[in-house]
């Protein structure tokens, strides 16, 4: 009996490290080049990201990188520093993930949908594809930081 309690506590305690929640993505990531950090956030009901930092190294005549490549010619002057990159995330238990979302990438001014999930609570995969077909697309891993 001794054993059997000692298995369900061992198990209950388990689930409860692996349990994930809908905001264990908010934050602070470094994207995977670690040119850039990027805060994730709970804004309207969706999850977010936004562009909050900027390695010096970007910097060009001492400002950050322009969004020079957007297909939109009149925003192609604006800052990378505090653009968001992430939009319309909305977590979905069953699959432990956050899916509806859409990525922009300011390398090449294109806008992708996207998902994401955790791999572990320090590493955040996320997957940007075309067409609403899952394997056209690129992953691309963040890692959790700080500002």
């Amino acid at each position: 009996m001794k054993k059997l309690m000692l298995i369900v506590l061992l198990t209950g305690f388990c689930l409860g490290i692996f349990a994930q929640s809908a905001d264990d993505i908010s934050g602070i990531w470094w994207n995977a080049e670690k040119t850039s950090k990027i805060k994730v956030e709970l804004k309207g009901g969706k999850y977010i990201g936004t562009v909050v930092y900027i390695i010096p190294e970007k910097y060009v005549n001492g400002e950050p990188e322009k969004d020079d490549q957007n297909p939109d010619a009149t925003l192609r002057n604006r800052s990378r520093l505090n653009l968001q990159i992430l939009s319309g995330l909305v977590y979905n238990a069953g699959d432990k993930e956050w899916a509806g979302g859409m990525i922009y990438d300011p390398k090449n001014g294109k806008t992708y949908e996207c998902y994401v999930w955790l791999e572990g609570k320090e590493t955040l995969q996320l997957k940007g594809f075309v067409a609403g077909i899952r394997m056209l697309g690129r992953k691309s891993a963040w890692t959790r930081t700080t500002l």
